[in-house]
């Protein structure tokens, strides 16, 4: 008989300890992870990290870590975009087994060293992860932003690239004027008392692309809510401290979540439910915020009422049942499920979601995008992301749906980049490539939530 060893679980972050960040500790402890990697290689494929530890070491004198320097391990490093899939995914040796391995985690500890040491794992400017100051900034000046923004802008995107550190080819989000809290507070949907989820209460946190960069998103999900005979408020004290994370800068990241969990503590107290809408920020909330402060009753009480946009959706489905009026979406849907969405471990509710809508075909994706949050974007790894998404970019070309969506935006846009790609390479013998016909119409993608409403004809159209 075999025993189960228990699920997959994840230890609090030790980064007040003392040996945190000393420098022997923490080279030790990267080492004895290599050795480990180096023996398994499962993860080849997952990500960019795992090919360049594997080549150093097959390039050393002696085949082993033990012939790799340690400065080359910031390659290495550098190259991880705390996804979390070889965690959740890949590797065998998480806890509860023995050898006690958290790539990402590691990872993460690594950062925190480069940060305390004033280095950064990419040569991006540091304001790129600032996104609500810029967002304050940007959403004044919208249409000049979004002009310079443009992929095809042969004047500002060098520029960007050299003054920046950002790929002159990677697309950036749009910004939008007015934000997401501000047309919520113009705009309360009528909420459908009849329905079964009547009595309901959520307070949407906003996250910092939805507010600034796609208000549709959080549209989309009143819409969906209030039909449903959910009561919904849009909150947004600050941004979930994602991108801070990816630089290593954990004390910031906890300082924002105390903050944040006691400004929406108030909601929780009248009885609301806390909903991401970007896979990113609710696994902070639920997952991340609790690993870095474990004990704070506050950040561990957001983390039991916070739930992603599409787990929320699935649940009235579940346990109360979804109001009528569901109609197919013609040509289908190719579906990403974002890493972070994964790493929730929540299973695949988008998928969940979308599958309730009926006659549509729902072709779903299982691999990570190569985005990776800010670092997709960048001058050092734009090339590299889009040879990492390049499986996925294939998968969504040859599926030729009509919508492709991803819970991650920033993914969605990636996946869609990468489709072009491929289908701007000639075909067999120099032919016209054909698989440049299921591109979707203008590059448009959704989030499922979007796709959802839609499907309840609230207002979105194809």
């Amino acid at each position: 008989m075999t025993v189960d060893p228990g699920a997959p679980t994840r230890h609090p972050v030790a980064w007040r300890e003392p040996e945190f960040f000393d420098e022997k500790a923490l080279d030790a402890e990267l080492r004895r992870v290599f050795d480990i990697c180096h023996g398994c290689r499962r993860c080849f494929s997952l990500c960019d990290s795992f090919p360049r530890l594997f080549d150093l070491v097959d390039e050393s004198e002696t085949f082993e870590i033990d012939g790799v320097a340690s400065a080359d391990f910031e390659s290495i490093a550098n190259a991880c975009t705390l996804c979390d899939m070889c965690f959740m995914t890949m590797c065998p040796y998480t806890p509860p087994h023995e050898w006690n391995i958290d790539f990402p985690h590691l990872m993460l500890r690594y950062r925190a060293k480069q940060h305390q040491s004033g280095r950064a794992p990419t040569s991006a400017s540091p304001r790129l992860a600032e996104t609500d100051k810029n967002g304050r900034l940007a959403r004044t000046i919208a249409p000049l932003m979004n002009w310079g923004a443009k992929v095809d802008n042969r004047l500002t995107r060098p520029l960007m690239e050299k003054l920046a550190g950002i790929h002159r080819a990677a697309r950036l989000p749009q910004y939008r004027n007015p934000t997401l809290v501000r047309r919520a507070r113009k705009n309360t949907p009528q909420v459908n008392s009849t329905a079964p989820a009547a009595g309901r209460k959520v307070a949407i946190y906003a996250t910092c692309f939805a507010n600034y960069n796609s208000p549709a998103i959080g549209e989309a999900a009143r819409a969906v809510l209030a039909h449903n005979g959910v009561e919904s408020e849009v909150v947004y004290p600050r941004c979930c401290g994602m991108p801070q994370l990816e630089q290593g800068d954990i004390a910031r990241v906890v300082e924002n979540a105390q903050q944040t969990a006691a400004d929406l503590a108030g909601w929780i107290d009248k009885d609301y439910d806390i909903v991401a809408l970007v896979p990113s920020c609710a696994l902070m909330l639920k997952l991340e915020w609790p690993l870095l402060a474990p004990g704070d009753a506050a950040i561990e009480r957001l983390a039991a009422h916070s739930f992603d946009i599409t787990e929320y959706i699935v649940a009235i489905a579940r346990e109360e049942g979804l109001a009528d009026g569901l109609k197919a979406l013609p040509g289908g849907v190719t579906l990403h499920m974002a890493c972070h969405a994964r790493a929730q471990n929540i299973g695949h509710k988008a998928a969940q979601m979308l599958k309730l809508v009926p006659d549509t075909d729902v072709n779903v994706i299982e691999r990570c995008s190569g985005h990776g949050g800010s670092i997709g974007v960048t001058r050092d790894f734009h090339e590299t992301a889009l040879k990492v998404g390049k499986p996925v970019a294939r998968r969504a070309l040859e599926a030729g749906s009509r919508f492709v969506a991803s819970e991650c935006p920033l993914a969605a846009s990636h996946i869609v980049a990468g489709m072009e790609q491929l289908a701007a390479a000639p075909g067999k013998d120099g032919a016209e490539n054909e698989l440049g016909k299921n591109l979707p119409e203008a590059g448009r993608t959704y989030h499922p939530i979007e796709l959802f409403a839609m499907a309840y004809g609230l207002g979105l159209t194809a």
